[in-house]
């Protein structure tokens, strides 16, 4: 991953470098504690309602609180990732994404927000979730098999300087696996969302943020980590944009018109 000088409320700017140490502790499965209110519904022997379904419901929310901290962790990286995209994008390259089950869900929300918006106007940018076209994707696995979806995929899409965004929880799935080895022959840059590191996938991609959750929590984590990455994408293209508007300059392909005569980016009226 290329530096990023990120600005905070310091009066120098820091630049983030992922830190050196021992690793998080991943969080332990809790532990279901039936208790007992007063109240309507099955009863037991004492005439009093067990509520074992709400202590689910409150273990499980108890165990956000891990994932969340072990983003805010990480918050210098997620904003440098924000910025590094922003700088890839409004270069004219483009994001790939990808996940299995509920993470192509997160990849391809992700890609929504970078070709929609995310929270305010401006250009649309371009983005590709590898698992959404369902034509290619049922070719390529009866073909290739299901190991090479997404390798196949990133070597027909994939260019030099793009960013191939994966999501997984156990970070061992073959077909990602592949992915990052196809996106390396064409010198396109790996970023990994994944639970607990080390794991295959952050063995091999070139940068990784890990969370050390549940796999429920950890996918509800790898969503507030989009998020984030997506509010430090549209700060960074704001940013830069009011900057090219004071200077008088507005790049071709920004969707915005610098005169009645102005051109796109392959220089058509």
């Amino acid at each position: 991953m290329r530096p990023v000088s990120i600005t905070t409320t310091q009066t120098e700017p820091e630049t983030y470098v992922r830190p050196q140490g021992p690793a998080l502790v991943p969080v332990p499965s809790p532990a279901v504690v039936p208790s007992t209110v007063p109240g309507p519904g099955r009863q037991d022997g004492a005439g009093e309602e067990t509520v074992e379904g709400l202590d689910a419901v409150l273990a499980h929310l108890g165990q956000v609180a891990p994932a969340v901290d072990s983003l805010r962790s990480q918050a210098p990286q997620l904003a440098a990732w924000g910025i590094d995209l922003a700088d890839r994008l409004l270069g004219g390259q483009r994001l790939l994404a990808a996940g299995n089950g509920g993470s192509a869900a997160e990849a391809q929300h992700l890609t929504a927000e970078l070709v929609g918006r995310f929270d305010g106007e401006r250009e649309a940018f371009s983005a590709i979730s590898l698992h959404a076209e369902t034509s290619a994707v049922t070719a390529i696995g009866n073909d290739y098999g299901f190991d090479q979806l997404f390798a196949r995929q990133v070597r027909g899409h994939g260019r030099e300087g793009d960013v191939l965004v994966l999501l997984t929880t156990s970070g061992k799935s073959a077909n990602l696996l592949n992915a990052v080895e196809a996106a390396r022959s064409l010198g396109v840059t790996t970023w990994a969302l994944t639970g607990s590191a080390p794991n295959p996938l952050t063995r091999i991609c070139d940068d990784y943020i890990a969370i050390d959750a549940l796999p429920a929590n950890v996918q509800e984590g790898h969503l507030m980590a989009l998020h984030a990455i997506c509010r430090a994408f549209d700060a960074e293209v704001s940013r830069r944009r009011a900057a090219e508007a004071a200077a008088g300059t507005i790049p071709a392909g920004s969707g915005r018109t610098a005169s009645p005569r102005s051109t796109d980016r392959r220089g058509r009226p």
